[in-house]
């Protein structure tokens, strides 16, 4: 079978009549075949965006009847979640749990955006003159959602339900690892009453997004993945003007303090890294430990890590599965072994899983690493996979110093009773999410985002709506005269 794609309410398979394959990681099966979108088609589904915008039947809709339509999305993810999870978890390897969990939360941020919808305001402006001024938004137009592996799920339910709460049409590209969630999305948004057009799902990889993003119809670009990809999204955005929202790679430290409880920054600390086997741009992948504790904390988060059952993500015992893909793996492998050629130490892991379903998987071993220095390369690189980087530090001074001694920005761990403590370091820390005696916790409602090359602009909470609408500003002369001019002498 060979599913097609989305274009207003038509599926099609693809003018060039190419397809290509998902497969599962777990055992090297092919997930689906999936027709691929040409050029053409990607002009298409913009021209069917446009459209949307320019109907009606989408443009007029109050903001409670746009409120209306995302609550109903919302209750169909949940209605339709295993099928969603039972497709995320074949198409990229994540534990089942972890994809319904997902679930849960995507269903959560439809209806969140709905309510943001209903009661998001404008401004009156005070006058400075005989004027009511007023501060109002707009749809920003077409949007282009392209999205990574690692969480369908949750990410273009993250892009699509702003995109939506704010008016503008989508069109939506999955990863070509990934694409069956926002197939399944598509069907989802025609089930609940949204005009066609209004999402629109193409297929396929970089050429696909290459085409998208320079889009002459394309009003605003969203993005999610590597630095690399962003960088390219943000030159050719730049090139047509238009704004790129950008969220992109971390490398974030977890950091643990000598008055910090152990036993749970162990658990936080391989919560951090190795669930959803490290494939997360806010892995807590350098973990910081103070020298006094420093060799106790390794030793037990090392015997914590060799306890984790990895294996069949559909196997409700599984904490590890396996990476979203064979290629994926052979790159974690190949970071690693050249790190422990440059002087790196392997307190466990460091290779690939053998033996029986192992042999048919795309699986690596948890790995503990301990390294010589902030500066190896294995701590300046985003490895996204299940390895920890484990690091000493002195001080404050000293943790701050090397923690902040990265290109990326995107979250920190920070684990002490000392509520003072964490304060000062959450200040002192570049990064846009701070998280104290927890990690990888993400209500919707809060701003997510990172500094430096961790990204450009927020995603979730109110702060997640703004990058798609435009502010427009409006004057209202109150005076009853005409405008003085042309001057009096003249």
């Amino acid at each position: 079978m060979i599913h097609p794609f989305l274009i207003g309410d038509q599926w099609r398979r693809g003018t060039a009549g190419r397809t290509f394959e998902s497969i599962n990681p777990a055992d090297g099966s092919v997930a689906a075949v999936v027709a691929e979108s040409s050029q053409q088609d990607v002009d298409d589904a913009v021209a069917a965006a446009q459209a949307a915008l320019a109907d009606p039947t989408w443009a007029n809709l109050y903001p409670h009847q746009r409120a209306r339509l995302l609550r109903r999305l919302g209750d169909l993810v949940d209605a339709n979640g295993e099928k969603l999870a039972q497709l995320q978890s074949r198409d990229n390897g994540k534990t089942i749990a972890e994809s319904r969990a997902q679930v849960g939360w995507a269903g959560d941020v439809f209806r969140y955006y709905a309510g943001v919808c209903e009661t998001f305001e404008s401004a009156v402006i005070p006058s400075r003159g005989n004027y009511l001024l007023t501060s109002t938004y707009e749809p920003m137009g077409v949007v282009a959602a392209i999205t990574p592996w690692n969480s369908p799920i949750s990410l273009e339910a993250q892009k699509l339900a702003p995109a939506l709460a704010a008016g503008n049409a989508v069109v939506l590209k999955s990863s070509e690892v990934t694409p069956m969630v926002g197939l399944e999305y598509g069907k989802l948004v025609l089930e609940a009453g949204f005009p066609p057009g209004v999402v629109n799902v193409v297929t396929g990889g970089v050429d696909v997004g290459r085409a998208l993003v320079g889009h002459a119809g394309v009003d605003m670009v969203t993005f999610t993945g590597g630095v690399a990809g962003g960088r390219a999204v943000a030159r050719a955005a730049a090139e047509r003007l238009v704004p790129a929202l950008l969220e992109l790679g971390g490398k974030s430290p977890n950091i643990i303090f000598d008055d910090a409880d152990i036993d749970h920054a162990v658990i936080g600390a391989s919560y951090g890294i190795f669930s959803n086997a490290g494939q997360s741009c806010i892995a807590g992948s350098r973990i910081f430990v103070q020298d006094s504790i420093y060799d106790e904390f390794a030793q037990r988060l090392t015997a914590a890590v060799k306890r984790l059952t990895v294996g069949d993500p559909f196997d409700a015992s599984t904490a590890v599965a396996p990476v979203s893909s064979f290629q994926h793996r052979d790159r974690i492998l190949s970071m690693v072994g050249q790190a422990l050629n440059e002087g790196t130490r392997a307190l466990c892991g460091g290779a690939r899983l053998e033996g029986g379903a192992y042999d048919r998987g795309a699986y690596v071993a948890p790995t503990v690493l301990e390294l010589p220095s902030n500066q190896a390369r294995i701590a300046q690189e985003e490895i996204f996979g299940p390895v920890a980087c484990l690091l000493r530090f002195r001080d404050e001074d000293d943790l701050v110093q090397q923690a902040n001694d990265t290109v990326f920005g995107l979250a920190c761990g920070v684990w002490t009773e000392n509520y003072r403590r964490a304060t000062r370091i959450a200040r002192r820390i570049k990064a846009g999410m701070v998280w104290v005696n927890t990690y990888k916790q993400t209500p919707v409602n809060m701003p997510f985002g990172g500094h430096k090359s961790s990204g450009i602009g927020r995603e979730c909470g109110l702060e997640g709506l703004r990058p798609y609408l435009q502010q427009k500003s409006v004057f209202m002369n109150l005076a009853e005269e005409p405008l003085p001019w042309p001057p009096r002498g003249t």
